[in-house]
């Protein structure tokens, strides 16, 4: 078991659950509602695009310049994340002459081991049709690449030829997944003046309400007892850093 909480890391007790107050601790994470925020306008924006295009499963192979520019914002979000969890980790990326060089995807995806993305479900509400679950890491289950991250790249890079990659179903793996790694950081506090770490009532589908209140998540049930939270937190909050830090260098 885990004794002392990981930066920037949620992760299923060993009794089961998953909410604690060590995540609103300052030390936990840098300016968490910088990163929510940026979700929150997203999938405000996403809500609108609904207005237009009906979400359902009939639509999601329409493109258009929203859709991209939607998906573009979503996969920076991912980016910012998966960048903050790397560097408060204490991880840097350097060249042969051990200067600092930016990250790409090939770290990004050392953050599944920590934080089990591909195991989270994400439901979308009000679907007309079978695709309203989302696992939008669920690739790197197997060692595969992201869909929707690499539809990003090719749009991205050459719009005139990639844009019909940017595609409605794209867009809603992406959004997902930034909801996705703010979960496996946050759990559901949004770090609002008013905010709770108490799920909402909702169905009986084994899912609690996501950060915004939109989207409902199903948060990973299949961590190991070795690899899962048991400390009291009562005991650690007083301490001048009740964290410890993942060697993502030991990742591969």
């Amino acid at each position: 078991m885990v004794n002392r909480p990981y930066r920037r890391t949620c992760r299923q007790f060993v009794n089961g659950r998953y909410s604690g107050q060590y995540l609103t601790h300052p030390k936990f994470a840098q300016s968490p509602e910088h990163y929510i925020r940026g979700f929150l306008l997203l999938q405000k924006d996403l809500q609108e695009l609904f207005d237009y295009i009906e979400p359902a499963d009939e639509n999601l192979v329409c493109f258009s310049y929203r859709v991209h520019a939607l998906l573009l914002r979503a996969c920076v979000e991912v980016e910012a994340n998966c960048k903050a969890i790397l560097k408060e980790n204490g991880y840097t990326k350097k060249n042969k002459k051990g200067e600092e060089i930016d990250m790409n995807m090939g770290d990004y995806k050392k953050i599944n081991a920590t934080h089990h993305l591909s195991s989270y479900q994400v439901k979308v509400p009000y679907w007309n049709g079978t695709k309203f679950i989302r696992s939008p890491f669920v690739n790197w289950s197997t060692g595969g690449k992201l869909d929707w991250y690499e539809a990003y790249n090719t749009a991205k890079h050459d719009r005139l030829s990639g844009f019909k990659q940017a595609t409605f179903d794209h867009l809603l793996d992406a959004c997902c997944g930034v909801l996705v790694i703010l979960s496996a950081q946050f759990h559901r506090e949004d770090f609002s003046p008013s905010s709770s770490l108490l799920a909402l009532e909702g169905p009986n589908d084994g899912m609690e309400s996501g950060i915004g209140e939109y989207f409902r998540v199903k948060f990973p049930d299949d961590w190991s007892q070795d690899l899962r939270y048991d400390f009291d937190w009562q005991i650690l909050k007083d301490e001048p850093d009740p964290f410890q830090t993942i060697d993502y260098s030991q990742i591969a």
